[in-house]
């Protein structure tokens, strides 16, 4: 089992069943502490490349995921290896599109979808989840 996120660090948001996702804004410096293992980009342009593995979702700003069946995919294999690995999820500012994804990986986690953005707005950042759209998208995703 790889060494897991630190629960007080920086974007680093607990899920009920204890798994630790860590959330941040590409635009920033990467936090201090260790890499992720495995990462999900969500940008409406391909990332520049890192050291670890990383999937790229294309998800443009204030937006919603431009197709849904691989985002329902990507967020169900970054929740299955937070069990084990340090999951990181980013999008540019780290708010919308992220705050979006993480509610997401709430809901996979057994909060109930219309309760994921509150949850996430309370242990990530109170301004998570952007758009009257991205809110409908976590109240509609379910954990099938």
């Amino acid at each position: 089992m790889t060494e897991r996120w630190d629960p007080a660090g920086a974007g680093v948001i607990a899920l009920p069943s204890g798994r630790l996702v860590r959330g941040r804004g590409l635009r920033r410096p990467v936090p201090e502490g260790p890499d992720p293992t495995f990462s999900v980009h969500l940008l409406g342009r391909q990332p520049p490349p890192v050291p670890w593995e990383s999937l790229w979702l294309r998800w443009p700003d204030f937006r919603l995921p431009a197709d849904r069946a691989q985002a329902r995919a990507m967020l169900r294999q970054a929740w299955d290896r937070a069990a084990t690995d340090r999951v990181e999820v980013a999008c540019g500012g780290g708010r919308g599109r992220t705050g979006t994804a993480l509610a997401c990986l709430a809901v996979l986690d057994g909060v109930p979808a219309d309760e994921a953005v509150a949850y996430v707005r309370r242990h990530y950042h109170p301004k998570a989840v952007e758009t009257p759209w991205q809110r409908r998208y976590v109240r509609r995703f379910d954990r099938r």
